[in-house]
């Protein structure tokens, strides 16, 4: 059982028969109760995608990975239900920095420097509720009103 475990996947080249080819490099990187971190896997595939991850988590139950309390992922899409279905009692939190990355991507580049500022105010909150205090006037302002799906993506982490 491990208290976090970090699932992202790298873009990287890799020779492959003779030539050079676009992979997915997955990994899966474990923070131990004591703070020291362990590898727990690398993966790699042609493309990052839910189902290839749903082989990674049983692969790793089959090792002998009983539980995670948190999965800290990115934002790809049907990835809490590759999760659940194999660790069905983990909390899954959206990486902050992947978080930060795919509300700016909402952004035309000239503004995302100030949304991301913005941002701040919410992940640098001393404690939840004056995250969520932080998120509420982020939506109520002038970012809010301008990308409130940016608002909605935050808000859902907080459910």
């Amino acid at each position: 059982m491990y208290p976090i475990v970090y699932f992202d996947a790298l873009r990287r080249k890799i020779r492959d028969e003779g030539t050079v080819k676009n992979k997915a490099v997955y990994l899966a990187l474990a923070v131990r109760a004591d703070g020291r971190k362990e590898v727990l896997g690398l993966w790699i595939e042609q493309t990052e995608g839910a189902k290839f991850w749903l082989k990674v988590f049983n692969d790793l139950k089959n090792r002998g990975l009983n539980d995670i309390l948190s999965a800290v992922v990115d934002g790809l899409r049907a990835f809490p239900e590759a999760i659940e279905a194999v660790y069905p009692q983990a909390q899954i939190q959206t990486c902050i920095v992947h978080l930060i990355r795919n509300s700016t991507t909402l952004a035309a580049w000239k503004d995302r420097k100030d949304l991301a500022a913005a941002l701040k105010p919410i992940y640098q909150a001393a404690n939840a509720d004056l995250a969520a205090a932080a998120l509420d006037e982020f939506a109520a302002g002038p970012w809010g009103s301008k990308f409130p799906a940016v608002a909605a993506m935050w808000k859902r982490q907080w459910q």
